[in-house]
């Protein structure tokens, strides 16, 4: 416990110093959004009423550190501000949205990469030599191609040329979002193109990385042990040999589920895909600082979320750490 006391007291000191940086770095870039707001009206709008909006938005003329504890303060009320691109919306609500889709796409895909990954990692380091080890120098070939090279190259061919698939969005506009078969399954039918390319591009890195620490792992004398005691070769693959050799894909694979919270950008882009990635873009050009800051916020709690739930899988699986 006192081992995951001092992580959970590290995250929360780097959530606040991230917290901190997340304010201040969109107002070091060139240009700001009461600029844009005032070229974009081009003096049609009375200077109270462009104040009034300013300060709507939280682009106040105070100094800096005084709009930071403002932020800070609306922050603590759960006030993450309106975002400008989508006025009058509240960021909460806007990424609430976005947020779901995210989750969806990125996350299953993540998700079965990283286990199809593993798996066919444990069984072509047990049965290195075999018809296995096909698997590795392919989807090593295949994640390295770039990702968003993959997306466009199914999208392409497989939605474009052969209309298998959609080429855009993530339902068909003539439905309506619904708990339905039909709903769900269009929804499914448009996620299959950009899901495959993230599983293609990232799955290569997960079985190989495994494989490789599962070959060190079985050298070690309690797996020899294992096996001189008759124990079954599935209790020894599993149990002893793959237990210890997970550890270091955990750590990776924590932090992918942390990154899942921002999208996977150009895949999301390319597809015309509503997730976090699409919208922290759209946020960067408009330079919508609110919706900036609540993007760059849930990126970092999941971050750090999911590496303390990282932590605590290794208490369960590594007793070491226990001490």
């Amino acid at each position: 416990m006192k081992f995951l006391a001092r992580r959970l007291a590290f995250y929360v000191l780097a959530a606040w110093v991230s917290l901190t940086l997340n304010f201040f770095l969109p107002r070091l870039a060139p240009g700001d959004p009461a600029s844009a707001l005032q070229q974009k009206f081009q003096g049609q709008l009375d200077p109270e009423a462009l104040s009034a909006m300013k300060i709507a938005f939280g682009l106040s003329d105070e100094a800096a550190h005084v709009q930071y504890f403002l932020y800070l303060r609306n922050l603590a009320r759960g006030d993450l501000g309106t975002s400008i691109a989508h006025f009058p919306a509240p960021v909460s609500e806007v990424i609430g949205t976005a947020i779901l889709w995210t989750l969806f796409l990125a996350g299953l895909a993540v998700t079965f990469s990283f286990a199809v990954g593993t798996l066919l990692g444990i069984l072509s380091a047990w049965r290195r030599g075999s018809w296995l080890d096909w698997a590795p120098p392919l989807f090593v070939f295949l994640g390295a191609f770039p990702y968003f090279w993959l997306a466009m190259l199914l999208l392409y061919t497989c939605g474009f040329s052969l209309g298998w698939f959609p080429l855009r969005h993530a339902y068909s506009n003539t439905l309506t979002p619904q708990f339905s078969l039909s709903f769900m399954l269009d929804v499914l039918h448009h996620a299959i193109l950009p899901a495959l390319s993230i599983v293609t591009a990232s799955l290569g890195g997960w079985l190989l990385s495994m494989r490789n620490t599962m070959i060190g792992v079985l050298t070690e004398d309690y797996v020899t042990l294992a096996l001189a005691k008759g124990l079954t070769e599935r209790e020894v693959m599993f149990r002893y040999a793959a237990r210890n050799a997970l550890l270091p894909s955990i750590t990776g694979f924590g932090m992918a589920l942390g990154f899942v919270i921002s999208g996977s950008l150009l895949t999301e882009v390319i597809f015309s895909y509503p997730g976090q990635g699409s919208l922290l873009f759209e946020a960067v050009t408009a330079r919508d600082y609110p919706l900036m800051q609540g993007l760059f916020l849930a990126i970092t709690v999941a971050v750090l979320g999911a590496n303390w739930l990282v932590d605590i899988a290794y208490v369960i699986l590594d007793p070491r750490t226990r001490r």
